[in-house]
């Protein structure tokens, strides 16, 4: 399943925690806005989370209903908010692509940081970021499932927004378009709201208005729609309807291969500008230092249990151990563990012996090897093992000599 997020600018940030009871106009990382809009203004309405927040976590909640493999999203111009960031720590993610029409800043968020790379996830991400226009088609946009468009339509010229049903529900043709956008009968609770509640924002549409356009999209496409929102209006209030309001289109019929063949253009028109391959587990490369890393870890744990005496440490905290928790924790699994399964290591002279099965058994190396003998293959030649194969060998001669 591959998802599409269309997202264009924020609107004004109705965050709770503002201090001093304010709200400004949110760029993200763009500071190119006119200072009238930077001007704080005295708060009324305060939404929990802030109202940002419940659109990303709107979307989230659509990624786990429907459990997309490939996300995709539109934007008006790229910042720090992305939503690609949002989505990457998703266990159904495995592809991520974004679209702006306007600059590429922000582009850091979307590389790997290190702790990516020292635990790689468990499955596979890569994200890439177009340049182009949601008016125009390009293969790259077909064969999605679901399609978000989170404040964007309202950003688009008269001349894009007409083409914008057919390239996304002719066009593309996912199973779900969801598209959200501000509700004008909303503004009149938002304080130095005169006309458009962002100074890029073509128009602003009532309940009746979006739906109207909603209900006739879906009609002419053969999709279901339904209406919802988030950002809800003061008690006794109801009428006015919810700050964001949002459709969510449903297609009637599956769309067939013949159909999606018959609609591909014959050349990209979008600009590949950026692309990051995220660690995986996937890759036998990440897998095996993960796995390595594990088994020491795993066995160091092991081996301090059997060396330690209970006497050892007493009261004195300079002689604990800097992770003694895990060492607790660990310790407890490991003699439930021996006892069942007969897999006692040992002191052999100046070793320790760690055997292979009592490692395995830990659910961490288990979850990440599959099988004994993958765990085998992984860690040959990069971990000291016993002549035979079956024991993780730690050297403790030198450790008898420092004490």
């Amino acid at each position: 399943m591959r998802l599409v997020l269309v997202k264009g600018l924020p609107l004004l940030n109705l965050d709770s925690n503002t201090t001093e009871n304010s709200k400004r106009c949110n760029w993200g990382s763009q500071n190119t806005m006119d200072k009238n809009f930077q001007e704080e203004t005295t708060q009324i309405i305060k939404f929990e989370p802030p109202l940002y927040k419940q659109r990303y976590q709107f979307v989230k909640d659509l990624v786990e209903k429907y459990k997309p493999k490939k996300v995709e999203t539109f934007k008006i111009r790229v910042t720090t908010e992305i939503a690609a960031w949002q989505m990457k720590d998703s266990v159904i993610v495995s592809s991520i692509g974004s679209v702006s029409s306007i600059g590429t800043p922000g582009l850091h968020t979307l590389s790997p940081l290190p702790v990516d790379y020292l635990q790689p996830s468990e499955r596979s991400l890569t994200v890439t970021l177009h340049h182009g226009s949601v008016a125009h088609k390009d293969p790259c946009m077909l064969g999605f499932d679901l399609v978000t468009c989170i404040e964007l339509i309202e950003h688009l010229e008269e001349s894009e927004l007409k083409k914008f049903p057919e390239v996304v529900f002719g066009f593309m043709a996912p199973s779900v378009v969801v598209i959200s956008t501000p509700n004008s009968e909303f503004n009149s609770l938002l304080p130095r709201v005169m006309s458009y509640r962002h100074p890029d924002h073509k128009f602003e549409w009532n309940q009746a208005q979006f739906q109207s356009w909603a209900l006739e999209t879906a009609r002419c496409y053969d999709y279901s729609v339904e209406f919802t929102g988030v950002g809800h209006p003061p008690a006794g209030m109801e009428k006015v309807g919810f700050c964001t309001q949002i459709a969510v289109f449903v297609r009637k019929y599956p769309q067939t291969a013949e159909s999606v063949q018959s609609e591909k253009p014959m050349e990209a028109v979008y600009k590949t500008v950026f692309k990051a391959v995220y660690p995986s587990l996937k890759d036998e490369k990440y897998l095996q230092n993960a796995v390595i890393n594990e088994v020491i870890f795993t066995a160091q744990i092991i081996k301090h249990r059997l060396m330690s005496k209970p006497e050892e440490h007493g009261d004195d905290p300079e002689r604990k151990s800097k992770f003694q928790a895990s060492m607790d924790s660990f310790s407890d699994y490991v003699g439930k563990l021996v006892v069942e399964k007969n897999m006692e290591p040992f002191v052999s002279g100046n070793e320790v012996h760690i055997p292979l099965t009592t490692i395995f058994s830990f659910p961490k190396v288990n979850r990440l090897c599959g099988t004994f003998e993958k765990l085998c293959k992984l860690i040959a030649g990069k971990v000291t093992l016993s002549s035979d194969g079956s024991a993780v060998i730690f050297n403790i001669e030198h450790e008898n000599e420092e004490n």
